[in-house]
């Protein structure tokens, strides 16, 4: 199967050894950082929502104004736009970058932060309405005559959407959620189901769990991974750059006066990612978890360090359990995404496609 990487594109430059400053939009920055990861060879680069933050669509659109061939992943929480609206953005989207956006579909596992945007349900309730929300935008995506439909959350009186999506037959749908609540609904919806950077043993528990969900739909679903690689010209230098990583972040954190041990946030995903913590800061081959433990794993914080010969083995690791889209990123955003591309990407591709022959042959 092909293999799929995504990188990120953030508003301004910062990350948990970067602490954030300017502007929330550093509109150069963006332009600067999307044209990186199109000349990296990366196939998309991820827009991230939060409460706070800027409107991932809008950065996204002036993103694929100033790139060519560089696809999108657009992170979206559902219930906020009501989702005839949504899927009609999205087409309109759709068509002015060339057919170039996917969405990412995050429910959100914080309380806290969803009430930040008016929002007050529970995380069974979010889960529920986000089934919803996907059955009304595919019908939009794809009926081709006015839908009635009757949920819980929504009520539709002959909705129709007169711009259907560029892509056929509609634009692919990336999941994110571990809970007991999200499971069901990635396995009626998700075209490809996001993971964190778990260790092997999570990873092939949740694809089973994610594909045992889509069979009872008589649906497939890919998977994808998300990592921070650290890598460097030898294994030394490489676990010497992590260690650093780890301890910039601590003192970043303490000056800013916030935990660095014993926090942990709701969601599952995170939570998750701490279990893997508290096995070591070092499992399977290479798998890093030193800045998830400091930060309380919160968002994607666990990586692969090594040389790039070496980070590239174990991402083909995973990618023997299932796993065919890498999103990586960096700790120095702008500076790793070159990195990656110069030193990895072609490096795991190379690797992917001998082993897909091996195996053709072996087949034939």
């Amino acid at each position: 199967m092909s293999v799929e990487f995504i990188g990120f594109i953030g508003t301004q430059h910062a990350s948990e050894i970067h602490p954030p400053f300017g502007p929330a939009i550093d509109v150069a920055y963006v332009e600067k950082t999307a044209r990186v990861h199109e000349d990296g060879g990366f196939d998309r680069a991820l827009v991230a929502f939060h409460s706070t933050g800027p409107e991932s669509q809008l950065v996204v659109a002036h993103a694929a104004s100033v790139t060519t061939r560089l696809n999108f992943m657009i992170a979206h929480r559902p219930g906020f736009t009501q989702p005839t609206l949504a899927a009609r953005q999205l087409a309109t989207l759709d068509h002015f970058t060339g057919g170039r956006i996917a969405v990412h579909i995050i429910t959100g596992g914080s309380d806290e932060e969803l009430a930040k945007d008016g929002d007050h349900l529970t995380k069974d309730e979010r889960y529920a309405r986000t089934s919803e929300y996907l059955d009304i935008v595919r019908a939009e995506w794809t009926g081709d005559k006015p839908f009635d439909y009757e949920g819980k959350y929504y009520k539709v009186d002959q909705g129709f959407g007169a711009v259907k999506p560029l892509q056929a037959p509609h634009i692919p749908i990336y999941f994110g959620g571990s809970s007991d609540a999200a499971i069901p609904v990635a396995g009626k919806h998700a075209d490809i189901y996001a993971l964190w950077g778990e260790t092997q043993a999570q990873v092939r528990e949740t694809i089973a769990r994610v594909r045992a969900a889509a069979a009872k739909h008589g649906r497939q679903v890919r998977f994808s991974l998300s990592l921070r690689p650290v890598i460097a010209d030898t294994e030394e230098a490489a676990w010497a750059r992590a260690d650093d990583i780890v301890a910039r972040a601590k003192a970043l954190r303490e000056a800013a006066g916030l935990p660095t041990t014993g926090h942990r946030p709701p969601n599952a995903g995170s939570q998750r990612l701490l279990d893997a913590a508290a096995q070591g800061s070092r499992l399977d081959k290479r798998l890093w978890t030193g800045v998830a433990g400091v930060t309380g794993a919160q968002g994607n914080s666990t990586g692969l360090v090594g040389t790039p010969e070496q980070v590239a083995e174990s991402l083909l690791d995973y990618y023997d359990l299932g796993v065919s889209t890498f999103l990586i990123r960096g700790f120095d955003p702008v500076e790793d995404a070159i990195a990656y591309g110069r030193d990895l990407i072609p490096l795991v591709r190379q690797r992917v496609a001998e082993r897909d022959l091996r195996l053709a042959r072996a087949a034939s």
